[in-house]
């Protein structure tokens, strides 16, 4: 027998218990949330309340996205979306009410169609807080031209918060 025909049928029976092992698994099976959760940007919120879901329940944003076949219904790949809730000090690809954003960066993190999308670092709206936006029971007595806030690459008016 030819040295590499043991060394063949060596790496063929590997292949095929590797096989057997990986068939073996259900399909949908994933790693745990916080072993697969995507990483937070130093000063955010924890990554550990998120968990990776085929929609963005009522309540929830998003952090991240990735393309998957474990969320389609006809075989194709279908976004999936790491959500969590809203909180302080949070990069999120939606912002929610209750809350406004002090900062925005252009990531391919929210993407659901491959192209870059604008993260917000969600902020609780308080006096004397830098916003982005004026929320609902709040008023702004100072304004600056900024780039913190914008979401096509312009200056954007940031307002400096006062509670009513």
């Amino acid at each position: 027998m030819p040295r590499s025909t043991p060394r063949t049928l060596l790496l063929a029976a590997g292949t095929a218990a590797l096989m057997v092992a990986g068939a073996s698994a259900p399909a949908t099976a994933s790693a745990p949330a916080a072993a697969s959760a995507p990483a937070q940007a130093s000063g955010g919120a924890s990554a550990a309340a998120g968990f990776w879901s085929c929609t963005v329940p009522s309540g929830y944003t998003y952090t991240n996205t990735r393309n998957t076949l474990s969320c389609s219904t006809s075989g194709g790949f279908r976004t999936q979306f790491y959500v969590q809730p809203p909180a302080d000090n949070l990069w999120a690809c939606t912002t929610k009410p209750g809350f406004t954003y002090t900062s925005t960066r252009n990531t391919l993190d929210c993407s659901t169609s491959g192209g870059f999308r604008t993260k917000y670092l969600l902020r609780t709206p308080r006096t004397g807080l830098w916003a982005c936006t004026v929320p609902q029971g709040f008023t702004y007595t100072r304004t600056q031209n900024s780039l913190d806030c914008s979401t096509s690459g312009g200056f954007r008016t940031k307002y400096y918060l006062r509670a009513l």
